[in-house]
């Protein structure tokens, strides 16, 4: 079946759904392709809050944000994409509260605030309290609030239909052709539909779930980032992948810094605060890699808890009212998930993949470009973490991923209105679902003789979690290239046992394997060739940062015998790269 509109959006967190709000408002005929219910997109579990430098409780101003981002993000951050997201972020975040958001308050009414890592008044003088939250939901309520004003507004949504491939008019993105669709998979009965439009937004989110260890759902498979990586786009800076200090030992799942803002501390087998000695301005509150690499070396050092490989996350001295207040859901994962009472004992925590700063890389309109030069893909949008802007670098600070969406996921949608309204609808395109057909039909007429997706997948798992992870170094690296080889070889004979119509999740996990073993070798390239250490890429080999040589990003280009390299710069406006201390 063909499905005509005037703009497609594929995802709908927090991105999606503000750049749907958008096109609605503007009166753009607009479908939604969301592989979940709205609602249980991955932004609803981020809880610690949203960044914008409102000042409502002390002085705090959209430079002093801008200058923590770039140098949070170890000076890779492009400069004008920070200074927009600096800027924007506190009328977005206004714009969220009128909205109906129900944040937190201070005593007087206003948006109440709260420290996170990386976050200083004065260009890193001082912790300032700069995130905005609800308790510790405040992804949740986001994505609430925007499903609810989409829904006003009328948008379309066609749930739970994946999408499988992009469509373009006039040839591939090399060659000058334009976006011009979808085609996506229905899971209620495995039907493929084609959606034509004159702009397409990729909003699908993250794909940490290539790791062990992740506090990434089931769903972040990576799929809009494969399909345009599979499209002749390159994806850019896929060698940094954050790991959050605090997720729960063995399963991930995320503690936020929320309660290391509220004052929570870490502690080492011997009750030491250890982030004394790594951070002694910032503590607890440096940037997400600097405190993920302590807790490695503590567990290195053998001061782990019992020996062990986690350490303790410790809020007993908050008190039962903040942690009943501003800590509700992390505090009752550590009850559900560990058996542990916050209130009287401290939680074991140990760092697990969390965010990838690399992706799609667009401009600061959120329009896709494919090369170095920044040349522009017509028609072709993505935001939220699976692009890249870059405004992120090598390492992200607590709570701009909100920010990030919503700001470039409020730009989509405007700059697709503007666009939407210059171009004619594509042409159907004969046959457009075929190439995808024949790629999921060639999984099921293997019927249970080939590979196992599972054994694959936890492969996978291992060797990306063991060799590129927190630490690297050439030996790991190159073992996890050529291990990431043989299982996409081995991925090409892969089978499943349901090859029926309904609700075949069978055949949809063989085909998200694919692009997970895709972004996999796109990111283990990028961080072999990357022989120095810069935020969330920390190399044993080469310990230093090396702006001489690798002040630039990294362009992976899929081919034939795996990616293809290219360099762009960074763009320096205000800030010149210096020593990254706390």
């Amino acid at each position: 079946m063909d499905y005509p509109f005037d703009a497609i959006v594929v995802g709908a967190g927090g991105a999606g759904l503000w750049a749907a709000l958008e096109l609605a408002r503007e009166g753009v005929n607009t479908a939604v392709l969301t592989k979940l219910y709205p609602t249980r997109s991955h932004t609803g579990t981020a809880q610690g809050g949203v960044c914008a430098a409102l000042g409502n409780l002390e002085e705090d101003r959209w430079d002093w944000h801008m200058f923590d981002t770039v140098k949070g993000g170890d000076y890779l951050v492009d400069q004008d994409a920070a200074e927009v997201l600096a800027h924007e972020a506190i009328e977005t975040v206004i714009e969220l509260e009128h909205m109906g958001l129900p944040f937190n308050r201070t005593p007087d009414g206003k948006i109440d605030q709260r420290r996170f890592g990386g976050h200083t008044r004065n260009f890193g003088e001082a912790p300032v309290r700069r995130a905005c939250f609800a308790a510790d939901r405040t992804g949740h309520m986001i994505l609430q609030t925007l499903y609810q004003q989409c829904i006003k507004h009328g948008v379309k949504f066609f749930d739970e239909y994946q999408v499988v491939d992009l469509l373009f008019e006039g040839g591939e993105p090399a060659e000058g052709g334009r976006a011009a669709g979808v085609v996506a998979y229905r899971v209620a009965d495995g039907q493929l539909h084609t959606f034509r439009a004159k702009a397409v937004l990729m909003a699908t989110g993250g794909f940490g779930r290539m790791f062990r260890i992740t506090s990434n759902a089931h769903s972040l498979t990576g799929d809009g980032v494969a399909l345009c990586y599979r499209h002749g786009i390159p994806l850019e800076d896929m060698e940094f992948f954050q790991f959050h200090p605090t997720g729960i030992v063995g399963i991930g799942i995320l503690l936020s810094e929320a309660a290391r803002g509220e004052g929570g501390t870490l502690l080492n087998d011997k009750g030491e605060r250890f982030m004394e000695r790594y951070a002694p301005k910032l503590m607890e509150l440096a940037p997400r890699d600097m405190v993920s690499r302590a807790m490695y070396q503590e567990i290195r050092a053998g001061r782990g808890i019992g020996g062990k490989d986690y350490l303790y996350l410790d809020v007993r001295h908050l008190g039962r009212k903040v942690i009943e207040e501003k800590l509700p859901d992390i505090t009752d994962f550590a009850r559900i998930y560990q058996g542990v009472e916050p209130l009287k004992e401290p939680v074991p925590v140990q760092p697990t993949a969390h965010y990838a700063m690399g992706g799609i890389p667009t401009n600061v309109f959120s329009e896709v470009v494919q090369d170095e030069r920044g040349t522009v893909v017509p028609g072709l949008f993505a935001a939220g973490e699976c692009a890249c802007v870059s405004v992120h670098g090598a390492n992200r600070l607590g709570t701009n991923s909100l920010v990030d969406l919503l700001v470039f996921g409020r730009r989509a949608g405007r700059q697709m209105a503007r666009y939407a309204g210059t171009v004619e609808r594509p042409r159907p395109i004969a046959d457009a679902a075929e190439p995808v057909r024949a790629q999921l039909d060639a999984i099921k007429s293997r019927a249970s003789k080939g590979e196992s997706v599972s054994t694959i997948r936890h492969e996978l798992a291992d060797v990306m979690m063991d060799n590129v992870g927190v630490y690297r170094d050439d030996k790991l690296l190159t073992a996890a290239r050529d291990k990431v080889r043989e299982l996409k070889d081995r991925h090409g004979a892969v089978s499943i046992a349901d090859c029926g119509a309904v609700f075949n999740t069978d055949l949809l996990e063989a085909n998200e394997l694919g692009y997970l073993l895709d972004l996999a070798e796109a990111m283990v390239a990028g961080a072999l060739a990357r022989t120095e250490s810069r935020g969330a890429h920390s190399r044993e080999d080469f310990p230093e940062r090396n702006d001489a040589k690798w002040l630039k990003h990294t362009l992976a280009y899929r081919g034939p015998k795996g990616p293809t390299l290219k360099y762009k710069p960074v763009s320096i406006t205000r800030f010149e790269p210096k020593p990254r201390t706390y």
